[in-house]
């Protein structure tokens, strides 16, 4: 994992893995980024639409790999979600990256990309807000976005309200995002290992037996066998909470691992940035999530901008 140095005064490159946008959240979004001190580019095919796609796989691909590849770009963050991240994963230069880390960040469908990125490529990624929800975001949503590239030392999430689901604390680095979009990833080349892990989960819209279904088929294909430690995040749209409880609780009733409910991450607000592939502590106690930032070693903001 590269160091995360301070982005403010820095280019945040954007880009559209997914779905189109709309086009007047998507120009609040960047003013909002630009509010709190980042240049901004945003390549003219981010605007691209093939059907319900922001443009064609080999296209969305090309732009991730040419910001990547940019210099100038000091950090990547996604317009949207929707569908379709999962569509360009074999069209991803993860050598180019591997050789050009820089940070990425995004949510729900955009999931593929982040455990993808940090699994071949252990860059940093972060959970989080993308750019058409800062035009309706909370002020505790921009400011855990702009707090995140700070270089702080460590980055603290409390569970609002705090539900133990069992007690205990664990160590690990992050994993995980968009229930569905992990479950999809399932037997493909992009499934991410989980082992080791403190494992995030978040979804909308999906009843408790389609979260239910699709637990169970993780656990039994042996993907949850081994995480440290499981965060839930907002499950929106999902019925009752207590049924979505009772559905994890059955499904780790055999693997004593601490869980904790009531993160505040996921689709709604506030959406806070959520680091992963860093070192982490989790304490049911204190109902706390504690990330570990690596040291700032970048070097100082460049001269150029776009």
């Amino acid at each position: 994992m590269i160091s995360i140095a301070p982005l403010a005064g820095r280019t945040i490159g954007i880009v559209a893995p997914a779905s189109p946008f709309e086009t007047g959240k998507f120009e609040t979004g960047l003013d909002v980024l630009k509010a709190m001190g980042f240049q901004i580019f945003v390549p003219g095919a981010v605007k691209d639409r093939t059907g319900y796609l922001a443009g064609s796989d080999h296209r969305r691909a090309a732009l991730i790999n040419e910001l990547f590849a940019d210099p100038d770009i000091s950090a990547i963050w996604c317009a949207r979600g929707g569908y379709g991240s999962m569509r360009i994963l074999p069209f991803i230069d993860y050598e180019l990256i591997c050789s050009n880390p820089k940070p990425f960040v995004g949510a729900s469908d955009v999931t593929a990309l982040l455990t993808t990125l940090y699994s071949c490529c252990h860059i940093p990624v972060f959970h989080g807000p993308m750019i058409v929800s800062f035009a309706d975001a909370d002020e505790r949503t921009r400011l855990s976005a702009r707090q995140a590239f700070a270089a702080a030392e460590r980055i603290t999430i409390k569970a609002e309200p705090a539900q133990v689901l069992r007690p205990g604390s664990a160590t690990g680095k992050v994993i995980g995002g968009n229930l569905t979009t992990l479950s999809h990833l399932m037997g493909t080349p992009f499934e991410p290992d989980f082992s080791g892990h403190l494992l995030f989960i978040e979804d909308i819209g999906e009843a408790p037996y389609r979260i239910d279904r699709m637990m169970t088929q993780m656990k039994m294909a042996g993907k949850l066998s081994h995480i440290t430690g499981l965060l839930l995040g907002r499950f929106c749209d999902c019925g009752p909470m207590d049924e979505i409880h009772a559905i994890i609780k059955a499904v780790f009733q055999d693997l004593l691992i601490p869980i904790l409910s009531g993160f505040p991450a996921g689709h709604g607000y506030p959406n806070l940035m959520l680091p992963m592939g860093v070192d982490a502590a989790l304490d049911t106690d204190q109902g706390l999530l504690t990330c570990h930032m690596p040291p700032s070693t970048q070097p100082p903001v460049s001269s150029q901008s776009k």
